[in-house]
């Protein structure tokens, strides 16, 4: 492992958000935030024996934030304390409050590297808070869709039973969505935030679910960074290829590279929605690409 460690906490409004900093042991080449998705947290991106993307970039030069959303991972308060917390909090404070961290501590424009709903939740920051995209210089997402429109068995198991009645019916008992104690997540949901991302699966209107902004309309006129979208070979429902294209459309984000990882597309593994992130081969696979690219921007 060719970095360190350390994490401390960013007070945000009441509460403080929790995050994982991973320092090269020379001087950074870039500074790169990672934004988990629902039912996670940052340790998506890490691990303290050096797995996961963040610590391959990491060893490879970069200043690596991996963030843990507020009531998730090792945020205080936990949302399994009562702490509730909405998605228009994240959009509107979370994420500009760590954007604007990372590029002050850095000094620099920094990478955005979001898994699943992280990369639509940023999407709506930036599209929402302009004043953020000069700190922002590529966007990266894995697996981000904001409407899950396949149809599958699987789909209706996990979305339409597990997600939408399950998980609501537990929260309203619970005051939280305990993920974690029924195993179907990394981490619990404080209980807003699961209605919210609910509404956003289901309808059509990509507009906030608290007062009514169109982040549609808003980024038709975003100027976005540079933009990478991944998508895997087994990842049928919370990532399929035709919803994560869906979701480019309506984000006006036409212009991004795109690349699916499986092996019809030259991947050395299928991979689903986390194991894009966590198999040991993505290291050889498209971890490379994706730091060369950086590396890349970097330079500019």
């Amino acid at each position: 492992m060719k970095h360190q460690q350390h994490s401390y906490f960013l007070p945000v409004k009441g509460y403080q958000l929790h995050i994982r900093r991973l320092l090269p042991l020379h001087q950074p080449v870039g500074a790169v935030l990672m934004l988990h998705g629902a039912i996670g947290n940052g340790r998506i991106f890490y691990s303290q024996s050096g797995k996961g993307l963040g610590c391959y970039l990491a060893d490879q030069g970069f200043a690596v934030y991996c963030a843990d959303f507020a009531g998730r991972g090792r945020s205080l308060p936990h949302s399994s304390s009562g702490f509730d917390h909405s998605q228009q909090q994240l959009i509107c404070q979370d994420i500009p409050a760590l954007v604007r961290h990372v590029a002050e501590a850095n000094q620099q424009a920094l990478h955005l590297i979001a898994h699943s709903w992280g990369g639509v939740l940023a999407a709506a920051s930036l599209s929402r808070h302009p004043e953020l995209l000069p700190l922002v210089q590529s966007k990266v997402c894995f697996g981000s869709k904001r409407r899950i429109r396949t149809q599958s068995l699987e789909k209706k198991l996990k979305i339409d039973w597990l997600w939408n009645r399950l998980a609501p019916w537990l929260a309203e008992r619970q005051g939280y969505f305990p993920a974690r104690r029924w195993r179907l997540g990394a981490d619990d949901e404080p209980r807003q935030f699961l209605l919210d991302c609910i509404r956003w699966i289901e309808q059509d209107a990509f507009v906030d679910c608290s007062d009514g902004f169109d982040y549609q309309s808003a980024a038709k006129s975003t100027a976005w960074p540079e933009l990478w979208h991944f998508v895997a070979e087994k990842d049928r429902v919370l990532g399929h290829p035709d919803d994560v294209k869906a979701f480019i459309a309506e984000a006006h984000q036409q212009q991004a590279r795109f690349s699916h990882l499986g092996k019809a597309s030259g991947a050395l593994v299928d991979y689903d929605h986390v194991s894009m992130l966590t198999h040991p081969m993505a290291v050889q696979d498209h971890f490379p690409k994706l730091l060369q690219w950086l590396q890349q921007l970097a330079e500019r």
